[in-house]
């Protein structure tokens, strides 16, 4: 499990920047023993009208590509708009 956390902590490394960048963050809470990774989004991010699409498009996409054993991600204590 802790090679698994390197490479999702390394996955979101990349795409940070860009969310601190709008005052914004993410974090990694933790990788369930079924692979479901579940993240808070922080700042900006949080209450953002574009969270999904930060999520699905930005966050997701980042960590499939690096880590595509993770059967899911999941945000946690955020409020996704619809």
């Amino acid at each position: 499990m802790e090679e698994l956390t390197k490479r999702v902590e390394e996955a979101l490394a990349q795409i940070r920047p860009y969310l601190q960048a709008d005052g914004g963050d993410v974090t990694l809470v933790e990788i369930s023993n079924d692979k479901v990774v579940k993240l808070e989004l922080l700042g900006a991010c949080k209450s953002c009208s574009m969270n999904r699409m930060t999520m699905q498009a930005g966050i997701e996409e980042s960590i499939r590509r690096a880590v595509p054993e993770i059967t899911g991600i999941e945000a946690i204590n955020t409020y996704l708009t619809v």
